[in-house]
């Protein structure tokens, strides 16, 4: 009888304790229940849908109604997964991805952080808010209104443009000759990763400008006292109070790595240029939404969220070892 009182107790008191905190704040908690709720319904409980990359899903069954999947009359969950990587495009499809998301990883990863260090030194604070809104303004210009500047730019001469978009009548004008940018295979990855830079650049490097905010006035007094000129002060002051903030925004990163935009990627995309414009975002609509193979397309979808959970466990334990910064 006194081990159940004593057992009781830690837990009435817990939830006492509990109780007291939400009287206390419920202010707060009123205010984080939006997100929570729209995390549950828009994030977690679409999550029951995964269930069809392992069924031979049917509009009219629905998702508990449909069978598991079969390939020769037996049972074979992993199906479309096996479809999909026998597929004669896999090895693009993926190779495409990758390579596009490292490339727009390794760009822009360090432009975010040089742009927030050199805003970081300008001491005129009307000239440092102008650049503040010219970098971070792009943000917010949707991603189709951006396709449609890049196809105006670099537009080849036509009827209607006789000497093509800007780039194009530059070269002309240099005696050149017209080059079909937007059709273009090798220039697609360029174009893809070096606009996402012009629109996201400044938008990244606010987490890094809101770190070096917290870096202590005073070991800059000591590096000026001590003779340190501004970049010796930005090698050894700043950039190592630095290094834990993008450590951490790295494995995060990684953790999209193969998560391409769609939305520009398709808008991008065109019968000359699919063969590098093909990503998994892209497939994973024109298969699901445009073809109607809703379990293969979820099969292809869950395969490219297993490649991010492997690349963010292993990118965190190598900078957990490397850096001794790591998210968990």
């Amino acid at each position: 009888m006194m081990k159940t009182q004593s057992s009781s107790a830690p837990k009435k008191s817990l939830m006492t304790r509990a109780s007291i905190e939400l009287k206390k704040n419920w202010q707060l908690y009123l205010m984080v229940l939006p997100a929570l709720v729209f995390l549950i319904l828009f994030k977690y409980w679409p999550m029951f849908g995964i269930q069809i990359a392992f069924k031979d899903f049917s509009p009219t069954k629905g998702i508990w109604g449909s069978p598991l999947a079969k390939s020769r009359g037996e049972v074979d969950i992993f199906k479309h997964f096996a479809r999909f990587l026998r597929s004669k495009y896999s090895l693009q499809i993926i190779m495409n991805t990758v390579t596009l998301s490292l490339y727009a990883l390794l760009a822009k990863f360090p432009c975010c952080i040089i742009l927030a260090l050199l805003m970081n030194e300008m001491t005129n604070i009307r000239y440092k808010k102008v650049v503040q809104f010219v970098t971070y303004a792009p943000h917010f210009i949707s991603t189709i209104v951006i396709v449609g500047i890049m196809q105006q730019i670099f537009a080849y001469p036509s009827a209607l443009m006789k000497t093509g978009g800007v780039i194009n009548s530059v070269i002309l004008a240099i005696g050149g000759e017209a080059v079909h940018f937007m059709e273009s295979p090798a220039a697609f990855k360029h174009m893809y990763v070096w606009s996402g830079i012009w629109s996201g650049v400044g938008w990244g490097s606010i987490i890094y400008m809101a770190t070096l905010g917290g870096v202590d006035p005073q070991q800059y007094e000591a590096a000026t006292l001590d003779g340190a000129s501004k970049l010796q002060k930005m090698w050894y002051v700043t950039i190592p109070y630095l290094i834990p903030t993008a450590v951490t925004m790295f494995i995060l990163d990684v953790g999209h790595l193969m998560n391409l935009g769609f939305e520009k990627a398709y808008a991008m995309q065109n019968n000359l240029n699919r063969e590098s414009s093909q990503i998994l975002a892209t497939y994973v609509y024109t298969q699901g939404l445009g073809d109607g193979n809703y379990s293969f397309s979820t099969a292809v979808s869950l395969f490219n969220s297993l490649i991010n959970l492997v690349m963010v466990f292993s990118v965190n334990a190598i900078s957990k070892k490397v850096t001794e910064t790591s998210l968990w």
